[in-house]
């Protein structure tokens, strides 16, 4: 992603809304910006559901007290990107992303795969072929991430040889 997104993001975001600069990421579609919340102060002794409840608050209350402001820049991303914007928060280890955009993406399979697909939707995992394809990629990613992060690492280095390559 170009640094011009990150960086203009970076000057639009009030102080004081993240512990430090948010994460941008982006494809196509959607530019994704996730900032880290400070963490709550609980009680010695606060139970692990006590803590994700609390944090989960703050992040609530963030979305609520920011909503006017971040729809405005995202507004004014959009414009000038040509994307639609997705916010997210972190506190702790609770991450909650608002709006995130659903974009339908079309495939062929064939009647193995479609099988897997109907076998998902008939035992209740998924609503229907399409819910049941995202809930395979989200289980691809959650148990390939380490594999998959260095596809993309590798990625990165083929398209800074292109960008220096005889043809730009």
């Amino acid at each position: 992603m170009p640094e011009d997104v990150r960086a203009w993001f970076a000057s639009r975001i009030p102080a004081g809304w993240f512990a430090g600069p948010p994460e941008v990421s982006a494809d196509g579609e959607e530019i994704l910006v996730v900032g880290a919340l400070p963490d709550v102060q609980l009680a010695a002794g606060t139970s692990e559901e006590g803590r994700e409840a609390a944090r989960v608050a703050r992040i609530a209350r963030f979305r609520e007290e920011t909503r006017e402001e971040r729809v405005r820049i995202a507004r004014e991303a959009e414009r000038l990107f040509r994307r639609k914007v997705a916010w997210g928060a972190r506190c702790g280890d609770e991450t909650r992303v608002f709006t995130m955009l659903s974009v339908p993406v079309m495939t062929r399979l064939r009647m193995s795969e479609r099988t897997i697909l109907d076998t998902l939707v008939a035992g209740g995992v998924a609503r229907s072929r399409s819910e049941a394809l995202a809930w395979c990629v989200r289980l691809v990613g959650q148990h390939q991430a380490d594999w998959i992060k260095g596809l993309r690492e590798a990625l990165v280095k083929v398209d800074e040889v292109r960008s220096k390559g005889p043809i730009n």
